[in-house]
């Protein structure tokens, strides 16, 4: 009895590590996206960092649910459209974390001199040192995490619904 409850635990512990792999997975081609854009938009076209952040967010954001729904939570018997409902509040949350958030902690480490000339060795922008941060503690402590239990859970159990 006991070596078949801990042949499931195993089972279980490495379904939850290849989810969370395939989503990190997922989530480093959006921010990819996201990245690109956010810094074409403000490399080429000179817009301000802070509007560029937030669009680059949303067409990451649209590259992460299209990946998430088919590959990582495989979520088909689910309708589409609740899908959608769910992952839109994930996402409005997302994306004014990683805006503001990235705003936020660009403007605080501006102020602080020493740091502004430390990174500003590393960085052509202070703005990507803190895009960077910030959406890794968003992807990982927000956007994984409400996906995982909330987005992509089929709250009707086996049922299929159509």
């Amino acid at each position: 009895m006991g070596n078949r409850v801990e042949k499931i635990r195993a089972r279980g512990w490495y379904r939850s590590m290849v989810l969370f792999l395939k989503a990190q997975l997922s989530a480093q081609v959006a921010s990819l996206v996201d990245f690109v854009v956010t810094v074409l938009l403000v490399k080429f076209f000179a817009i301000f960092y802070l509007y560029a952040t937030f669009i680059g967010s949303v067409v990451g954001g649209m590259v992460n649910c299209a990946i998430n729904y088919r590959w990582v939570f495989r979520q088909h018997q689910c309708r589409k459209g609740y899908i959608a409902a769910k992952y839109t509040f994930v996402w409005i949350v997302s994306i004014a974390l990683n805006t503001w958030g990235t705003y936020f902690l660009t403007e605080w480490l501006t102020r602080i001199r020493w740091i502004n000339r430390l990174l500003s060795v590393y960085v052509d922008d202070l703005f990507i040192f803190s895009k960077i941060v910030v959406a890794v503690f968003v992807a990982l402590l927000w956007n994984y995490q409400m996906q995982r239990l909330f987005v992509y859970r089929n709250l009707f159990g086996n049922r299929t619904v159509k």
